[in-house]
């Protein structure tokens, strides 16, 4: 998963966000069309999506709340990482935060999906999955991300995968956001590739769970406390 730098970025749009043209009012609509290929193909560039609004933050008659939601879900889609911050920095103080000058239903908007990130962020995983069904708010804001929460869902099961040689059953379908045993099942075995014994599911040794033993060498030597020592004396003398 690459998001600075995704494989799908055409050549034209790396002309714009390499050159002058990433200033020119002109190019958010070329963009705002890339961006909306990211939503429809599963893909995210963030470093393209941050040009966009940074041409919005130049030019505020330019300015599309719908886009400037979906650049934050989709960020929010690479966590962990600086992503979906290094967006939110580009926004006004307006757009970001309740106030008498802002837009109430963008801030409302970005205030929930800072709420959601968070929560994946900290790996509050069964915490995200409550709060996204708590609100119908969520769905609208999500509905252009195609295959929003199977991304979510794939990538929680990549950090899981990295971290953990057992999970038990239940503790990794509340992590998952389903709540079928039947769909938890396949999506374990199917997607993931791991094994379901009973109430316990078996991840594969790999280069990131495996357990290592950690070897501390320490080169100190009589001659290093002599020098200690005779600066202590010299100090007290």
């Amino acid at each position: 998963m690459n998001g600075e730098d995704p494989q799908e970025r055409p050549e034209f749009i790396r002309a714009i966000i390499n050159g002058l043209e990433r200033y020119n009012p002109e190019a958010a609509g070329t963009l705002e069309a890339y961006l909306t290929q990211q939503c429809e193909e599963k893909f995210c560039d963030c470093n393209a999506n941050r040009a966009l609004l940074k041409l919005y933050q130049l030019n505020p008659d330019r300015i599309k709340d719908e886009v400037i939601t979906n650049i934050l879900v989709k960020a929010m889609t690479q966590f962990p990482s600086p992503q979906f911050d290094l967006a939110l920095h580009l926004l006004s103080p307006s757009q970001s935060n309740p106030g008498p000058n802002s837009s109430s239903e963008l801030t409302e908007a970005v205030s929930k999906l800072r709420a959601l990130n968070a929560q994946l962020e900290g790996a509050e995983y069964a915490r995200f999955w409550a709060t996204l069904d708590s609100d119908d708010l969520y769905a609208d804001l999500t509905t252009d991300i195609a295959g929003f929460e199977d991304m979510i869902r794939v990538r929680i099961a990549q950090l899981v995968g990295q971290s953990y040689r057992e999970v038990q059953f239940p503790v990794l379908e509340s992590w998952l956001g389903l709540n079928n045993a039947e769909a938890t099942t396949q999506f374990i075995t199917e997607t993931c590739g791991w094994k379901v014994e009973g109430d316990l599911v078996t991840i594969p040794k790999n280069a990131d769970n495996e357990a290592r033993k950690a070897e501390i060498r320490e080169d100190v030597n009589v001659d290093m406390f002599a020098r200690v020592i005779k600066r202590s004396w010299e100090e007290t003398a």
